[in-house]
């Protein structure tokens, strides 16, 4: 390698750090930050306003958002679920639903086009867990019809990480729905409900949904149930696709999420 090689090389090594340095210092406790790691999501952070207390972890939630949000505007992801409660002045300042403001919470944005990607939520998530206080035994994971697929997935390979999950308006058959040839007979693939027997999970549908059909929750937790899982289900009657906002915006779902954590230690990040 040359000098110039050499001199481009050592200036690129720099500026990635800087970048990580730059975006790990901005985070201000109580407040929800957009970050920019260079990875394939950009996300939205918000750290709980006591973070920084020395010799202190803080549980976290991964949000995975609807398709509605995708795009390369970080403010469309504040749209529903925790990242638009911590983001809301009202909430904060009127001490409404204080039981949110106890996590990190971590909201990546998915790019225009694409659908949820473990290949990159890994990576998220293996930086998160290393800049940040994170509680690794009380990591969350949630997300909304898009996202509840996502969080389906993402739970079935990962299956020691998570300390409980709640898929909303999701399911298993996530490449059927995108592709248009959704199939609500189809079975779920028995890897998928085994690898998820260990995790807590509460689901949400609507009852009257016609974007993403109940019955596809459904059949995840009676799949899973079936391998020997624990499945909670929650069926709004009478309600559409938007099964989220009275999920998120009332304190059961966060204080379920408090509830449950891993009882052995997990040291194995990062996942490669």
């Amino acid at each position: 390698m040359n000098g110039v090689m050499k001199t481009i090389t050592a200036l690129t090594v720099l500026a990635i750090l800087l970048l990580a340095v730059s975006a790990a210092s901005a985070q201000e406790p109580g407040k929800q930050t957009a970050v920019d790691m260079g990875l394939h999501y950009k996300y939205l952070l918000y750290l709980p306003s006591d973070y920084g207390e020395a010799g202190r972890h803080w549980p976290m939630i991964l949000f995975l958002h609807g398709a509605g949000e995708r795009g390369s505007n970080l403010t469309a992801v504040k749209t529903h679920g925790p990242p638009k409660y911590v983001d809301n002045t009202v909430y904060l300042t009127r001490g409404i639903l204080p039981q949110v403001y106890q996590f990190i919470i971590v909201s990546p944005q998915c790019p225009s086009g694409e659908w949820w990607s473990n290949d990159h939520l890994i990576p998220l998530l293996n930086e998160v867990i290393a800049d940040y206080a994170v509680d690794r035994n009380r990591i969350y994971v949630t997300g909304l019809s898009m996202g509840g697929f996502g969080t389906w997935s993402l739970a079935s390979v990962l299956p020691d990480k998570f300390a409980a999950i709640a898929p909303i308006c999701g399911g298993g058959d996530a490449w059927g729905l995108l592709k248009g040839n959704y199939n609500t007979t189809k079975e779920i693939p028995a890897a998928i409900p085994a690898n998820l027997v260990k995790i807590p999970i509460w689901a949400f549908h609507g009852g009257a949904d016609t974007t993403v059909p109940t019955v596809e929750s459904q059949k995840m937790a009676d799949a899973v149930k079936a391998a020997g899982g624990n499945v909670l289900l929650t069926i709004y009657p009478n309600v559409g696709h938007d099964s989220w906002t009275q999920t998120y915006s009332k304190p059961e779902i966060y204080n379920w999420f408090l509830e449950n954590a891993i009882l052995t230690g997990i040291d194995d990040w990062p996942i490669r």
